[in-house]
C-alpha cells in the first residue's frame, strides 16, 4: 500500500503537474469572475515554470543534495560486492540493450563497472529492479544483459529482480550481505535517501555517487525555459518528497 501511495503522490507533486494545476485554478477563477485572484494565480504559474525551468536556479537547489557524498574515485581493495541500484527500462528487442535501459541506469551501471575493473574482477556486481507496471522483464535482468554486453562475466553478477524500490533493495542487501562491506552505486541526488534506507537496515555501504546533474562551475545564465532544467527539477522534488516520506516513517 505504501508503495502505491508513494507512486501516486510523486506523480502529481512534480514541477509540470503543479504548474498546470496553477493554470487550471486560474482558469476556474476567471470563469467565476474572480479576476484579481486569477491574475495572481497566472503570475504564480509563470513564475513557477520560469524558476523550475531555469538551470542556474535548479542547480543551486540540487547541488547540495548531490554533493553530500564525495565521488569514490578509487575502489578500496578487498571489497567483494558492488551494489548498483536500479532505475528504468523499456524492453524492445529491435533496439540495442543500451537503448532499452534508461540513461540513469546506464550511467549507474557504468560507474559500477568502472569500480569493478579497479578491483581486477575480484568483486561481484549486484543489480536490482522489478519488472514495473507495464514491462514484463525485470529491470535486474536488463542490467545483467547490459553488464554482460560490456564484458562482465555472468558468474560475477547477482540479481535482485523482486526489489521494487530503494527500501526493498536495502532489505535484499541485508539478507545477502549481512555485515559484509560493499560499495553502493546510485545517482548523486538519490544517494542521501539511499544511505538512510541502508542505515535503517544496519548496513554501512561505501557510497559511490554518480550521474551528477547539477554544476555550479560554469552556469549558463541564458538557459531559460530549459527542458533539461525541468527534468532536474523533477528529480529534485522527487528526492525531497522521498526524504520527507522517510522522516514521516521514522527512517
Amino acid at each position: 500500500m505504501d508503495f502505491i501511495l508513494k507512486k501516486i503522490v510523486s506523480m502529481f507533486f512534480m514541477p509540470l503537474p503543479i504548474g498546470v494545476l496553477l493554470i487550471i485554478l486560474a482558469l476556474i477563477l476567471i470563469h467565476i469572475n474572480k479576476i484579481k485572484r486569477a491574475k495572481f494565480m497566472l503570475t504564480l504559474s509563470i513564475a513557477w515554470f520560469f524558476l523550475f525551468s531555469y538551470s542556474p536556479f535548479v542547480d543551486l537547489l540540487l547541488e547540495p543534495l548531490e554533493t553530500k557524498y564525495a565521488t569514490l574515485h578509487q575502489a578500496p581493495q578487498g571489497i567483494k560486492y558492488i551494489y548498483v541500484l536500479g532505475s528504468g527500462h523499456n524492453t524492445d528487442e529491435s533496439q540495442p540493450i543500451t537503448s532499452q535501459v534508461d540513461e540513469t541506469a546506464v550511467v549507474r551501471l557504468n560507474e559500477g563497472i568502472r569500480l569493478y575493473r579497479q578491483l581486477q574482477g575480484k568483486a561481484k556486481l549486484i543489480v536490482s529492479g522489478y519488472s514495473g507496471l507495464y514491462d514484463p522483464t525485470p529491470h535486474a535482468l536488463m542490467q545483467e544483459r547490459l553488464a554482460m554486453a560490456l564484458g562482465i562475466p555472468k558468474n560475477h553478477l547477482i540479481l535482485h529482480p523482486e526489489a521494487r524500490d530503494t527500501q526493498e533493495e536495502a532489505l535484499a542487501a541485508k539478507k545477502l550481505l549481512s555485515d559484509e562491506p560493499f560499495i553502493l552505486v546510485t545517482s548523486a541526488s538519490h544517494m542521501a535517501r539511499s544511505m538512510k534506507f541502508f542505515a535503517h537496515e544496519a548496513l554501512t555501504p561505501l557510497p559511490a555517487p554518480t550521474n551528477h546533474l547539477a554544476s555550479l562551475q560554469h552556469p549558463n545564465y541564458t538557459d531559460f525555459f530549459s527542458s533539461s532544467a525541468l527534468y532536474k527539477s523533477r528529480v529534485l522534488l522527487h528526492e525531497v518528497l522521498g526524504l520527507v516520506w522517510q522522516k514521516i516513517k521514522g527512517i
